[in-house]
Formats: structure tokens, C-alpha cells, sequence
């Protein structure tokens, strides 16, 4: 059960690390105990979640402030390299450059490869798609999914030509099922984070629902959508379909293919 321990190391990792941004609520972690007997255990604070309906709006303002976090930290480094005597170790909680996490985490019980990287468009296609049609072809060896998977691989720079992306902290698998409310707000939990573009947070909620339009409009205040946004979350959203293909079966089959399909025209 070494895997149960690796999940929630990576858990505990993620619920710290959104924890210090102080932006939107997450259970406190306390510890990962690994059992004499084999398995794991993760504590955390006890929190008291029903399902989100009255803090939605609340929910995509918090969230955009997550996302923007590491840009203020940019911001602010660069404002301090401008002050005399004020150097760039005066806060403990530093802009991260890169793209990736300081250790795995997991998206279900598949392990992330987070080794970071300088280049979102290299990392996200290698260490989360190409992952993801590894696992499918070793699995399947479906050659459908491998011949557009090859066309696909020659598209996904143009999909990103004039953006420029500064690393986000993500929730990583924030669907319906991961956010809920207490008394006096909103909640998220069961994160699988890493430093990435905050556009890839929006993918699995298109997915399976359960955020409704003062979510986005919220959201998009803080982050308006830049140009080819759309087709950029078919791309995200190709990662969730290939990852549940990989969790569960053949029945995401036609729902991967279709958005290869559609991304490769």
C-alpha cells in the first residue's frame, strides 16, 4: 500500500501549500501515519461540508485569487529588487518560476510527474498528456488514440501562440464532488497541486458540472479569458477524459477521441 502513502503525502503537500496563499478555505492537514499493518492514514481538520449553493460566486472570486497569487508574489519581488537595502529573502513565501511541484501528487491514484519545468507547453504535453497515452497504449494499444495523439502533438503550440503564462498554484482536480461549503463560505479539498496555467483548473469542472454561471462570471473577473481560451480547455479537458480512461475503462474512449478529433481539424 505504499501508494495510499504517496497519495497522501502529495495531499498533505497540496492542502499546505493553498493553506499559506490565504485565499480559499481547505481542511488543515495535521499528519500522514503509515500503519504498522500496511496502508495509510491522512488526518485533517473536521470540517462540517454541505454541498456548494450559496457561496458559488464566492468560490470562483477565491479561486481566481489562488491563481493570482504567484503573480503577486511576482510583482512584489519585482517591486523590492527596486528598493534599496530590501532584498529578495525578506518574504517566506517565494514567486515560483517554474512549472511543477516539490514532490507527487496524485489525479485518482495515478501519480503526477511534477519534475519541474521552465515550459508549460513541454510540461503539460509530456508529463501529463503523453503520461496519460503511455498508460493507454501500454493498457489498449488503441491505435486510433496513437495516430491522433501524433497529429495532435504537431498542433498544441498554435493553441497557446501570444499567451504568456505565469505559473498558477492549482487545485489540480477541482470537479463538483471537490468543493462544498461551511457556515461561512466556501470549501475545497481532495487537491492534487502543482504550479501550472490557471486555465487548466477550469477543465474538469466544465466536465461534470456542479458550478453554475456566477462561478465563471466571478472567476473571469479576476481572470478574463484570453484569445483561444475554448479550444485550450478541450485540450484540458482531454487530460480528465484520458485520466478516466485510465481509471475506468473503455466508456471515455469515444469522449478522448472526439476531442482529439476536433483539436486536430
Amino acid at each position: 500500500m505504499q501508494g495510499a502513502k504517496r497519495m497522501f503525502d502529495g495531499e498533505m503537500a497540496s492542502l499546505e501549500t493553498i493553506l499559506k496563499t490565504n485565499t480559499v478555505k481547505v481542511p488543515r492537514p495535521v499528519k500522514v501515519i503509515s500503519l504498522s499493518a500496511g496502508g495509510s492514514v491522512f488526518i485533517m481538520e473536521h470540517l462540517d461540508i454541505h454541498s456548494l449553493n450559496k457561496y458559488m460566486a464566492q468560490l470562483g472570486e477565491q479561486l481566481g485569487d489562488l491563481h493570482l497569487d504567484n503573480t503577486k508574489l511576482k510583482e512584489q519581488q519585482q517591486r523590492d529588487a527596486q528598493t534599496v537595502g530590501k532584498g529578495p529573502a525578506q518574504s517566506e513565501i517565494q514567486y515560483v518560476d517554474k512549472f511543477g511541484f516539490h514532490t507527487t501528487t496524485c489525479c485518482g491514484y495515478i501519480p503526477q510527474d511534477n519534475d519541474w519545468q521552465t515550459d508549460w507547453i513541454r510540461f503539460f504535453t509530456r508529463q501529463r498528456l503523453q503520461m496519460q497515452m503511455d498508460l493507454i497504449e501500454k493498457e489498449y494499444g488503441d491505435r486510433e488514440a496513437r495516430e491522433l495523439w501524433s497529429k495532435l502533438q504537431l498542433k498544441i503550440p498554435a493553441l497557446f501562440y501570444d499567451i504568456e503564462i505565469t505559473p498558477a498554484l492549482l487545485h489540480g482536480d477541482l470537479w463538483g464532488g471537490n468543493v462544498g461549503q461551511v457556515e461561512d463560505g466556501p470549501v475545497i479539498f481532495d487537491p492534487a497541486s502543482f504550479y501550472g496555467h490557471s486555465e487548466y483548473e477550469l477543465g474538469i469542472s466544465g466536465i461534470f458540472g456542479g458550478f453554475n454561471s456566477a462561478f465563471y462570471t466571478a472567476y473571469h473577473k479576476k481572470i478574463p479569458k484570453a484569445p483561444g481560451f475554448e479550444k485550450r480547455l478541450k485540450l484540458y479537458q482531454l487530460f480528465h477524459y484520458l485520466n478516466h480512461w485510465n481509471h475506468f475503462g473503455t466508456g471515455y474512449r469515444g469522449s478522448s477521441l472526439s476531442i482529439m478529433k476536433a483539436l486536430v481539424k
